[in-house]
């Protein structure tokens, strides 16, 4: 007979497939919405056509209008600061040192690498950021100035403290460069490393914990995470005996002998790193004489990645390199996208975090300088606020309200937020909040939750009064009164969890339009952000909180509340050197509106949102009569002792286009593999009034998908036909 099956809202992960009769199991890229699920929306790359992307991993991203009532999107990357306005990016970073120079290049005929000599110490690291312009003429050589005039670079090695190396897309032909004129070169303030790194003394000295000499060089041919030789442009400096080491991205490599250019006796991803792939031209960092490379440092020290708080004062967009200085841009100046973001005087030059009260507007520091400009005081713990109205005032004084705060539980501030009515305030172990009382104490500071700290800078969202945010063990909501949020995906998050070296990577989402509070995560064998769970505020209830799981990797998201529709970054780690700064290595970004259409365009290229959900095992009893007599009729929610079997089932779709994939995925025991039903998987139309099964199992999992473009679905409820079949 007839029956219709149904389900509670929501994926619980904390029984088995088997014990979750009439629940969900999993899924990936769908949403619960008035308790039904459905696949999420499509989204669409932004930044108009062509080469659009990013260089490096996007670690920030602030919306605001101006007074002029013009949009903008701030986004920072490790690499770039950039401003979005009007479908274009704009290069707003700024510049730490600018070197004009005489006569500096040197190619060498058949090398692609370009030597740049300094006549003083450069302080220029590999992996930075510079640009070339001013150029006049090029001799001797088959680059011309248009190769460099204006252009991005990124540094391959750094020789010596007054040379530095870029690499060109192609071979020098000519018999050398020679040029003549001024050339200036702008260096770009260092944010830090696409990804997080996990201890070993790494993060010891001024960069990757080597000394200022470490030697460098590039790949020669790209190879991938199993081999175990490589080629240097020139290992002719490596240490060749004993056991060594470098680095590759964030991959750690032992060798024990050197064959000309050729590392050999490979051992990859030592240390806790992870073998990867690596492309032609990629930089080799001697690491062997790292400061206690390879050993357990004290205070399990991590390498954290280059972020940035980002907010508004105003017109201003204000941005804080994670561990550096701070800058302002403004967005009033009518040639605002042609100017850059120039250092604030007076502020702090080594903050962990930013942002702008509201509505008293004061700027914040934390983690920040006991002593303004000596960053040998940086504090983890210690909060430092402008005067009102004034960012270029921090000294505390009779006539001002400028001031400090030191908090006392944990060991280093992680992150803060604005609330309705104060800012939440976390450190690694608690959660204090801290409100604008005014003169002369200027804010009050209170601790308000304990065991509940912040698992990374961008963890935390706020909504309607409501903090919600990630721990090192659960997830947590602040309205009053400090709560533990109930999951069901809980385990199935933290056992795979990678927060050794991905506590930083970890950044929430709201979106607000559907109720969803999203976390964007990396597995424990990633160092890079590839899952996400979210939490629905709108359906949940105490007794059946719904959360929500998959594969969506974005490294920041934005809510609709300045564009109308999310935006959000997404971080792809191959090395392209095709675009923006040439010679790149760490990756690029791709910039999204989220919640458009059926399916995600990238880069003019529009490809399917595989969207799918998963019900746990449902199986049939046979009910009888007070007289024990069987009367034929079946009920689902049974006990297993009945094969069930399955002649038919009528599909129902609340909304639907194109074609949905329907699968009965079938087992007799609970530690068979579940396989799909003889005649299936079935594919569903909005024509289609049945389907004929013959199905015979005695538990039955339904899962619903859609596997190509122009596909969407929202799930009504279905009706099996089936009849117990015996017990065996």
């Amino acid at each position: 007979m007839l029956q219709k099956i149904g389900f509670r809202p929501g994926i619980n992960k904390q029984i088995t497939e088997t014990g979750a009769e009439g629940q969900w199991v999993d899924c990936d890229n769908v949403r619960f919405r008035y308790g039904t699920p459905e696949k999420i929306g499509g989204w669409n790359q932004l930044g108009g056509s062509g080469s659009n992307e990013l260089t490096g991993a996007g670690r920030g991203m602030h919306h605001f209008i101006n007074s002029l009532s013009r949009k903008y999107s701030i986004i920072g990357t490790n690499r770039i600061l950039y401003a979005f306005s009007g479908g274009v990016f704009y290069d707003i970073h700024p510049i730490k040192s600018t070197t004009t120079l005489t006569s500096a290049f040197t190619t060498t005929n058949g090398s692609p690498t370009v030597t740049i000599t300094f006549s003083t110490s450069h302080g220029i690291n590999p992996q930075d950021i510079i640009l070339l312009d001013n150029f006049s003429t090029i001799t001797g050589s088959n680059f011309g100035s248009s190769d460099f005039d204006d252009k991005k670079f990124m540094v391959t090695t750094v020789p010596t403290a007054t040379t530095i190396t870029i690499t060109m897309p192609s071979n020098e032909s000519g018999s050398g460069a020679t040029t003549s004129g001024g050339i200036r070169v702008q260096h770009y303030y260092p944010v830090g490393p696409a990804v997080q790194a996990k201890g070993f003394g790494w993060g010891l000295g001024s960069w990757g914990g080597e000394d200022g000499s470490a030697l460098t060089s590039t790949l020669n041919g790209a190879i991938n995470s199993s081999v175990t030789t490589l080629t240097l442009a020139d290992a002719s400096q490596f240490p060749s005996s004993g056991t060594n080491f470098v680095i590759i991205g964030s991959e750690e490599i032992s060798y024990t002998g050197v064959s000309g250019n050729t590392l050999t006796g490979l051992t990859r991803g030592v240390a806790g790193t992870t073998a990867a792939s690596h492309s032609d031209g990629a930089t080799v960092t001697n690491s062997t004489d790292f400061v206690a490379w390879g050993e357990a440092a004290s205070g399990d020290l991590v390498l954290e990645p280059g972020m940035w708080s980002l907010d508004n004062f105003g017109d201003k967009a204000i941005c804080l390199i994670h561990d550096s200085a701070v800058f302002s841009w403004d967005s009033s100046l009518s040639n605002a996208t042609e100017t850059r973001a120039a250092i604030i005087t007076g502020a702090p030059t080594a903050s962990r975090h930013m942002l702008v009260s509201t509505p008293d507007r004061h700027l914040v520091f934390f983690g920040t300088e006991t002593t303004i400009g000596d960053t040998t005081t940086q504090d983890d713990m210690f909060i430092r606020f402008s005067d009102q109205e004034d960012i270029n005032t921090y000294t505390p004084s009779a006539t001002n309200t400028a001031g400090t705060q030191r908090l006392a539980d944990g060991s280093q501030i992680r992150g803060a937020i604005r609330g309705r009515d104060a800012i939440y305030v976390w450190t690694d172990t608690a959660l204090f909040t801290q409100r604008f009382v005014g003169q002369p104490f200027t804010f009050a500071f209170a601790q308000v939750g304990t065991n509940c700290g912040l698992v990374g800078q961008n963890a935390c969202v706020e909504v309607d009064g409501s903090a919600y945010w990630m721990s090192e063990n659960g997830f947590f909501r602040y309205a009053g009164k400090l709560e533990s949020l109930p999951c069901l995906v809980e385990d199935f998050v933290f056992d795979d969890i990678n927060l050794e070296s991905g506590n930083q990577m970890v950044s929430a989402g709201l979106n607000n339009l559907f109720g969803e509070v999203m976390w964007f995560y990396p597995q424990s064998s990633s160092s890079v952000v590839n899952r996400m769970v979210a939490y629905n505020y709108f359906d949940s209830s105490p007794q059946r909180p719904v959360w929500t799981v998959g594969t969506l990797a974005r490294t920041i998201w934005k809510d609709s509340a300045v564009f109308g529709k999310p935006h959000a970054l997404e971080y792809d780690a191959d090395t392209d050197t095709s675009f923006d700064v040439v010679g790149n290595t760490e990756g690029r970004t791709s910039y999204y509106e989220h919640e458009t259409g059926t399916d995600q365009n990238r880069n003019g290229t529009i490809s399917a949102i595989t969207a799918n959900i998963l019900s746990g095992d449902f199986d049939i009893t046979a009910q009888r009569a007070p007289t024990g007599q069987q009367t034929g009729i079946a009920t689902f929610r049974g006990d297993g002792e009945f094969i069930m079997k399955i002649r038919r089932f009528i599909p129902d779709f609340i909304s639907q286009t194109g074609t949905t994939r329907v699968t009965l995925n079938l087992r007799n025991f609970s530690n068979d593999t579940a396989a799909s039903s003889p005649l299936g998987p079935f594919d569903i139309t909005s024509a289609t009034k049945k389907i004929d099964t013959r199905a015979r199992a005695r538990a039955i999992a339904l899962k619903i998908e859609n596997t190509s473009t122009s596909q969407n679905w929202k799930l009504g409820t279905f009706k099996l036909d089936t009849q117990p079949d015996g017990r065996r």
